[in-house]
């Protein structure tokens, strides 16, 4: 098969086939996605099925090691063995030596020292996948062991474990008066473990080299340009000379690639001159990618004696792990969120983010926002508890609503019906209760074949109010670029979001389908010869890139509606497209779109650009965030409390959502993302004992299963459109992570009495003794 075949592959997915049953349309209407079909079958072509004429393989060499001085590297060995075509390592890396998404400070082989268990440090490339593997194992290094740093707390003290340091960013916020003080406090200690993405499918991709000494790069990338731009610096190439196709990405809930998997393929195209095809295994992809920051938390809350907020103080210590990545962002997330959608007139918050030689963390939806939405909704159940008041009245007294101040000084200018919310789950009928009977032996915590005695089971109810940002915040210069060609009766939209499962190649269509009539919409393939569209992350393109979509899809309209406005002597806003017919107020004017084409091509290429932000001064305060969404959460648990083991009964949701644009994909984003909540809460944690990585597979990470997933009930969507959004519409996906959480703890802790104060719930905190 030819590279350009394979390049065809890569970039097409199919479409679904026609429906014998109308297809809805537009905004508002549940439009299915082009591609499930073919996922759902099994034909969805992935970027691990990719396939080129005179394909090598390629394997990657990590270090065992959480941190050693490297004394040698002897490739020999390797490059003696009988088909292996090339080992690349720190000295054949001919640009830059560093990368890193939010800082440059990560090495694309290790060279001096290793930081982290699984950090790369060659790579092969073979005429089979076995023979490159054994190669790489065949490399022969030999390390100088020191201790490893993984204690966040011991990094401030520790020696350097980077040039930079080992203290990443620190944020110290002061809102209002430091001597304020309330007639009931309440301190608590939380810890937030470590959560792997745990992608559908493993990292996987294909580098084809070009004549002009350039490379095509085949990635599931949810940030092409970003990635593009990374791997040119490190290849000492132009941009132009790099490409990146975006092929086959099964869904994304973090940065979907490891970037030094990325410049490894690269490397190995580069100085083979063959494509190569590097698939990771799962230990490897997760030894690669980033994880969620493992966080401490320290809170002192004060409050009057009606339950007022008087005072927050809270420590943030975030672990970066060996690299920075986007800490610096989660960190801000963290500070600034650290209250919670709650009014505090007063509040001092210390963040931190540090190096240590834990395996590096990054952005994972609602980062930072996740971790402190946990710990201050700990501290509400805390007060709660102290001044004999129901946890979701005590709530209700304080929570956040239209034009009241974050703590960073920030205006809430968007629409923030937090008390709605919560009365909302508040109100809603719980659920009932488990017979007593050996067929519903399934429904008590553990299942059939728990050891626990249904006499030992306790309810408990709990809430979770959470916020998140959506966008980029910090002054991030998020824009998006998008064109929409129509011919023929056929509209395309080219664009180079990347359609990660948030379903935004489904919003494209619908969008040019309600501003255009026009009943097929094609999205084009993704790759770096577009403009840039940005990452694929914080509901970005559901904002900007939806948003230049529409303004690229009106301007087509305008053109398509002058000449016939000029015809009959009236302006355009006269006239409405319906149903793929143009129609005039007064019914003078009726014909078709196809009609009023006439054979012509129409096209217009648009950007968006939200209004800007600024960074966080040196008192944590600035207009950091573009908008913010808002959930509530009640959650319904029974425990065990004899042997602590939990299920999650039900799950309210309520949850602000601006406009729904498409209710099954609105509702399909929500639920995933309560039940992503639900594996944080109770199973998800990433064990790096000594910064070595304990069982990274997925039968050692433990993810919840359909078992584990709780009846999830949408009990209220507000739909309170944010004037300054594209379409009035929000983020859904993030907030139901950041809250669910929170929610399963708050329930845990009412069923047993016990604080629970660690995510994921341990069974021995949910052990009550004297039962």
């Amino acid at each position: 098969m030819s590279n350009e075949t394979a390049t065809a592959q890569a970039a097409q997915a199919p479409e679904a086939p026609p429906e014998s049953e109308p297809i809805p349309h537009g905004l508002g209407a549940s439009l299915p996605a082009s591609d499930a079909r073919a996922k759902t079958e099994g034909t969805f072509p992935y970027a691990a099925d990719l396939w080129a004429e005179g394909l090598l393989w390629g394997a990657v060499l990590r270090s065992p090691h959480a941190r050693a001085r490297i004394v040698s590297i002897d490739t020999t060995h390797a490059r003696e063995m009988p088909g292996v075509r090339a080992v690349v390592t720190h000295e054949d890396v001919p640009g830059a030596p560093l990368y890193g998404r939010g800082k440059a400070d990560r090495p694309v082989f290790a060279s001096e020292v290793v930081r982290h268990h699984g950090e790369p440090i060659a790579a092969v490339a073979a005429d089979h996948p076995d023979t490159a593997r054994m190669a790489a194992a065949a490399v022969t290094v030999e390390y100088e062991l020191l201790d490893p740093v993984t204690d966040p707390e011991q990094a401030f003290e520790a020696e350097p474990l980077h040039p930079d340091g080992n203290l990443i960013r620190h944020i110290p916020l002061r809102h209002g008066d430091p001597e304020a003080a309330g007639d009931v406090v309440v301190e608590g200690l939380y810890r937030i473990g470590r959560q792997d993405p745990a992608p559908i499918g493993a990292e996987a991709g294909l580098a084809v080299p070009r004549p002009d000494g350039g490379v095509e790069l085949y990635l599931a990338s949810t940030d092409p340009h970003t990635d593009r731009d990374t791997a040119a610096a490190a290849f000492a190439l132009e941009p132009e000379r790099v490409k990146v196709v975006v092929t086959g990405v099964p869904g994304a809930t973090s940065d979907r690639e490891d970037q030094g998997f990325q410049l490894a393929l690269g490397l190995l195209a580069l100085k083979t001159g063959c494509p190569v095809k590097l698939a990771a295994t799962r230990e490897e992809s997760f030894l690669g990618h980033i994880h969620r920051h493992p966080t401490l938390l320290r809170y002192r809350h004060h409050a009057d004696a009606q339950g007022k907020l008087v005072k927050v103080e809270a420590q943030i210590l975030l672990d970066a792990g060996a690299y920075a990545d986007t800490s610096s962002d989660a960190l801000a997330a963290a500070v600034a969120f650290a209250c919670g959608p709650y009014v505090v007139p007063n509040a001092f918050i210390e963040g931190w983010a540090v190096r240590t030689n834990n395996p590096p963390s990054g952005h994972v939806r609602g980062e930072g926002a996740m971790q402190v939405c946990a710990a201050y909704e700990a501290q509400m159940d805390k007060l709660a508890k102290k001044l004999g008041v129901d946890p979701a009245e005590l709530r209700l007294r304080n929570v956040m609503a239209t034009g009241d101040v974050l703590p960073t000084g920030q205006t809430v200018t968007c629409p923030a019906p937090v008390a709605e919310l919560l009365q909302a789950v508040r109100d809603e009928p719980l659920p009932p209760l488990p017979k007593d009977d050996a067929e519903d032996e399934w429904l008590l915590p553990g299942g059939p074949e728990g050891a626990g005695d249904p006499g030992a089971v306790r309810r408990g109810v709990g809430y979770g109010l959470g916020m998140v940002h959506m966008l980029g915040a910090e002054g991030a210069d998020e824009v998006s670029t998008a064109t929409v060609k129509v011919q023929d009766g056929v509209a395309t939209v080219l664009c180079s979001a990347v359609e990660t499962g948030q379903g935004f190649s489904t919003l494209a269509r619908q969008i040019v389908q309600e501003t255009l009539g026009i009943d097929e919409v094609h999205v084009a393939p993704v790759d770096t010869d577009q403009p840039p569209a940005g990452a694929g992350c914080r509901g970005r393109h559901t904002w900007v890139s939806g948003g230049a979509v529409e303004r690229a899809a009106k301007m087509v309209r305008t053109q398509l509606l002058q000449p016939l406005a000029h015809k009959f002597g009236m302006s355009t806003e006269l006239l409405q497209i319906t149903d793929g017919k143009i129609t005039s107020y007064d019914g003078v004017l009726s014909t078709t779109v196809t009609e009023a084409m006439d054979g012509k091509e129409l096209w217009a290429t648009a950007q968006c650009r939200p209004h800007p932000t600024e960074p966080l001064d040196d008192s944590g305060q600035g207009d950091a965030f573009v908008g913010m969404s808002f959930c509530a959460i009640r959650a319904v648990v029974d425990v065990d409390v004899e042997i602590g083991s939990v299920r999650v009964v039900e799950l309210a949701v309520a949850q602000d959502v601006g406009r729904v644009l498409n209710p099954a994909q609105l509702t399909a984003r929500i639920e995933g993302g309560v039940t992503q909540g639900v594996g944080i809460a109770l199973t998800e944690n990433l064990r790096t004992p000594r910064g070595l990585v304990r069982h990274p597979d997925l039968t050692g990470y433990a993810l919840p299963t359909a078992l584990d997933a709780p009846d999830i009930r949408i009990v209220k969507l507000v739909e309170e459109r944010d004037v300054v959004a594209p379409f009035g519409a929000k983020a859904v996906s993030a907030v139901p992570v950041v809250t669910s959480p929170a929610a399963i703890a708050s329930a845990v802790r009412a069923a047993t009495g016990r604080p629970v104060n660690r995510l994921p719930i341990r069974p021995q905190a949910a052990v009550v003794t004297g039962q």
